[in-house]
């Protein structure tokens, strides 16, 4: 039997993808199908600071909104996007949209130096860094002598 090239499969693919997990509530499920995002974050500690890292590219530094509130840092983005149909151009599919998203993260205020917090949007990366207070950065080891 020789083999059959077919554009079925690619039809097929793209209605799981799109109509199935609109109609079940999957928990593994394409968040750019709805429109959600929420970016993925990384959080380094080194001996005299905290850096938080939010993967979210292609914004300005004006979409973004950060908040310390009772030792909740909250980091906000709200970005209206425009269906701008450019003549000569059709997407047979378009996911590239960061709508809004909000990320909270509970600060120990007895280790965080909450104010000298600083925020940095480069290359796609939002960072802040949350130094450490004195009493809270680790102290070299020490030896001490008996009498």
């Amino acid at each position: 039997m020789l083999p059959v090239k077919s554009n079925l499969l690619p039809t097929v693919s793209k209605f799981f993808d799109d109509d199935w997990n609109s109609l079940f509530n999957w928990s593994n499920r394409n968040f750019a199908n709805n429109r959600n995002t929420l970016p993925s974050v990384n959080i380094k500690e080194t001996t005299d600071e905290y850096c938080v890292e939010v993967a979210a590219p292609g914004m300005k530094k004006e979409d973004f909104h950060i908040e310390l509130d009772n030792n909740t840092l909250t980091i906000k983005s709200e970005v209206e996007h425009e269906n701008e149909a450019t003549e000569g151009e059709n997407f047979t599919r378009k996911e590239f949209c960061y709508q809004s998203f909000q990320r909270s993260f509970n600060l120990n205020n007895r280790v965080v130096d909450d104010s000298n917090i600083k925020a940095t949007y480069q290359d796609g990366i939002l960072s802040l860094t949350l130094p450490k207070k004195e009493e809270a950065k680790k102290k070299p080891a020490r030896q001490i002598e008996i009498s």
